[in-house]
């Protein structure tokens, strides 16, 4: 059976942060950069507060079956809600989307390699 490779995106924004883990998260803004940003199995947070006070998880995970996807959503759910709670960040309107790479289209680059391939 084929392995399916899922992109779960959790997106969700700060609420109620003290002044303390308001500068604990400027202080590590850096390294949850939006340009540093990858789906990883562990997750990757990236945020700006000074633009705004909304955050983004990426995650990657993988399944057998087309309905794997909603296991690995709530999975990555689950991690986000996890890794802000064990820190006391609070956080509001939490939502995901999940993406199958198996049903993405093709790009212009990797239609053209499956033309040449037939």
């Amino acid at each position: 059976m084929t392995t399916r490779t899922f992109r779960i995106t959790v997106r969700g924004a700060f609420d109620g942060l003290t002044p303390e883990q308001h500068a604990e998260l400027q202080s590590r803004a850096a390294e949850h950069d939006i340009l540093f940003a990858a789906f990883t199995p562990e997750g990757h947070l990236s945020y700006d507060l000074n633009a705004r006070a909304v955050f983004t998880f990426r995650y990657q995970d993988s399944g057998e079956a087309e309905e794997d996807i909603l296991d690995a959503t709530e999975r990555a759910e689950q991690s986000a809600r996890a890794w802000l709670d064990e820190r006391g960040y609070g956080h509001k309107n939490l939502r995901s989307q999940a993406e199958d790479l198996s049903q993405a289209p093709l790009g212009k680059r990797q239609r053209r390699a499956a033309a040449k391939e037939l």
